[in-house]
């Protein structure tokens, strides 16, 4: 009961150095920009978040020095309100699954899918789904890909799309056309992006699959999502496709 309590104390003591050592190494200018960079004033997707300021390097680096932390503790991290300590504990599950046994993966992802609603910005979808999600989905079913896809919540549907950058890499495209059609009607420029992104890399692999996915779709498509799925292709082809004459 002791050495429970004394371990107890000793991991509050690591998350209160943990947060210190984020607030000290912030940035106010830095932070006063990138609040603006991530839409954090009322009424914008980023509403109430709060940023101290942190380059990704730094939070990485942090987060692989603080990596001996229980994940029941990275977890608690991960409902912080401050942004840079959700993506820390982020990157920490990111690497606590690269190192894990196969139970350990299945820790990393059962905390990672029941805190999603935690993993609310383009930049904490981006760092973790793919190396967490998607890596634990490619020999497995992808049903829970096409739930998140029709959610209400954007970043629920970012991860959906994101996630399949995996399979990209494996070679594998047919979730991410799949997912890219279901959000071809999607309202939010975010998810145009990360969509456009995802065909893009599916054309990098493969361009005859982007070129079939575009023949089918380009011109229902939107604008934004368009350009960033054509952004490797010749000036001429990305004009005859944005004009419609394809």
């Amino acid at each position: 009961m002791i050495r429970w309590l004394a371990n107890i104390m000793h991991q509050k003591i690591v998350i209160q150095h943990l947060r210190a050592e984020l607030k000290k190494l912030g940035d106010k200018d830095k932070a006063a920009f990138v609040s603006r960079y991530f839409k954090t004033g009322k009424g914008e997707y980023g509403e109430g978040d709060i940023l101290l300021g942190l380059t990704v390097p730094v939070m990485r680096k942090i987060a692989k020095k603080y990596l001996s932390l229980p994940l029941t503790e990275v977890t608690k991290l991960l409902k912080s309100k401050i942004h840079e300590e959700r993506f820390v504990a982020l990157e920490m599950m990111v690497m606590k699954y690269e190192k894990g046994n196969m139970g350990e993966k299945k820790s990393v992802v059962d905390a990672y899918v029941h805190n999603l609603e935690t993993v609310n910005s383009w930049d904490l979808v981006d760092t973790s789904a793919p190396y967490i999600l998607g890596d634990y989905l490619l020999d497995r079913s992808r049903k829970i890909l096409y739930k998140l896809a029709k959610s209400k919540n954007i970043w629920e549907r970012r991860v959906a799309i994101v996630t399949t950058y995996t399979f990209i890499k494996a070679g594998d495209f047919t979730d991410t056309l799949a997912i890219a059609e279901l959000l071809l009607s999607d309202s939010h420029d975010l998810i145009h992006k990360a969509t456009g992104w995802m065909l893009r890399e599916v054309g990098n692999k493969s361009e005859m699959e982007l070129k079939a996915f575009l023949q089918k779709h380009y011109k229902a498509m939107p604008r934004t999502m368009l350009r960033y799925a054509i952004e490797k292709f010749p000036p001429d082809v990305r004009k005859k496709y944005l004009k419609g004459l394809i």
